[in-house]
């Protein structure tokens, strides 16, 4: 089975198919803004995420839940004028879709119309397949996401590793052929056991994405700050940090401050 890097001038969700079929492992990362849209899409990444994790990243909060719809679609937005090749998926955020399938609708067409971006994504299992395959009705692509669910957070009381018990496994793999068998193009897998998670990517037909599942899933996701090592505080064993971003920039920054007061900065090179 070839792993080779296929070219594709725009990702879709035919091409993500096309992937798992042959092997290829799909990339993703997040974004919520133009600027790291633009650097993470030329950077040849395939997906984008659009995550409701805007809502620690970029606004300071606890959890992914106060984030609103509208502030999504802005984040969306933003993201979508940057990139020319990426498939751009937006998280439905808590409240806008759990137990009552039109709202999912509403919400998941605000995303698509205000914000223009490819795809939506939500949390849960057979408990959103209502909502799922309401938003399917309009055409509008639903990317799944299993096991560690964030916006769940005060249901578990814990961020750590699901599934770890047979019992919870069990609904896991009754979970993922529910998102397949209600059309969603792919599945997000967090924080669960690596063996679950290839039986999990092996039971399916549609791409199944991890963040800390292991490698025998059909890509993987990571929240682009925390790669780049703009955050310091989280540090999960999954977590490969490519740059240390955070230091570097707080070390300009001393840098100009240092210059500004020592009257360095600007030089005569640097006025009109």
């Amino acid at each position: 089975m070839s792993v080779a890097k296929k070219e594709f001038k725009k990702v879709t969700t035919h091409v993500l198919q096309e992937m798992k079929r042959t092997g290829e492992k799909i990339s993703m990362l997040t974004a919520y803004d133009y600027t790291m849209a633009k650097i993470v899409d030329n950077g040849g990444i395939d997906v984008i995420l659009v995550g409701d994790s805007a809502s620690n990243v970029m606004h300071g909060h606890e959890t992914t839940l106060p984030i609103t719809l509208s502030q999504m679609i802005d984040h969306a937005a933003a993201v979508v004028r940057a990139v020319d090749r990426a498939l751009v998926v937006v998280d439905l955020p808590f409240g806008t879709y759990q137990g009552n399938s039109k709202e999912a609708l509403n919400s998941a067409i605000r995303i698509m119309k205000e914000s223009g971006a490819h795809a939506v994504k939500l949390e849960g299992g057979k408990e959103v397949k209502e909502s799922i395959e309401r938003i399917l009705t309009a055409g509008i692509p639903v990317m799944g996401h299993l096991g560690l669910i964030p916006q769940s957070i005060y249901k578990f009381g814990t961020y750590t590793v699901r599934a770890k018990e047979e019992d919870e496994a069990a609904k896991l793999l009754e979970d993922a052929a529910t998102l397949e068998k209600s059309g969603c193009f792919a599945i997000v897998l967090e924080k669960i056991p690596a063996n679950l998670a290839e039986k999990v990517a092996k039971s399916v037909t549609i791409p199944v994405i991890g963040i800390g599942a292991g490698g025998g899933v059909d890509g993987q996701v990571l929240v682009t700050h925390d790669m780049m090592g703009m955050t310091h505080e989280f540090s999960p064993r999954f977590l490969r940090r490519y740059l240390n971003l955070y230091t570097e920039m707080t070390e300009a920054v001393k840098h100009y401050v240092s210059d500004i007061k020592s009257k360095d900065f600007p030089n005569s090179n640097e006025q009109y």
